[in-house]
């Protein structure tokens, strides 16, 4: 651990047991909160960059979705990760999913867009996205976010 007094390290220790973060982010969210405990943890979760995810599982789950001839998550893959979620494909959250992946192709994914989106969410497997999936279909009303949903009208009809 880097070289703190005896109190900075206990914090450190405490927000990485209640977190689960690594001591990196531990030593990022309380220097950015002065220090506060609580206030650390505000910041924590306020920050979607500082997320909680294993880049194993993101891995694991990007070769479980991926095509078997290409390194990329195709319409089989897409269709497997959708009965995963327990989501219909056409579901708008699909779109969602897709833009914090930033998919130059909607609901076809690189390994790098697959893995940062997921990384972007929060999530590092199916249960956490499943959990998540409410919170990305209220984004679906944020104009700011998806502007050309509410100008279409597009969202009243699948709302």
């Amino acid at each position: 651990m880097h070289k703190l007094g005896r109190g900075s390290r206990d914090k450190v220790q405490q927000f990485m047991a209640i977190t689960g973060a690594s001591e990196k982010v531990a030593l990022q969210a309380l220097k950015a909160s002065d220090w506060h405990l609580e206030g650390s943890f505000d910041y924590f979760y306020s920050q979607p960059q500082i997320s909680v995810t294993n880049s194993r599982h993101l891995e694991d789950l990007y070769s479980r979705y991926k095509e078997r001839d290409a390194d990329m998550i195709m319409v089989e893959g897409t269709s497997q990760l959708c009965n995963d979620l327990l989501v219909d494909p056409q579901d708008v959250v699909m779109l969602v999913i897709s833009w914090h992946m930033k998919a130059a192709t909607m609901c076809e994914f690189t390994r790098q867009e697959f893995i940062d989106g997921l990384q972007s969410i929060g999530v590092d497997s199916i249960e956490k996205l499943r959990e998540k999936l409410p919170s990305l279909r209220a984004e679906i009303k944020d104009d700011s976010k998806f502007p050309f949903l509410c100008e279409t009208g597009y969202l009243y009809m699948t709302t």
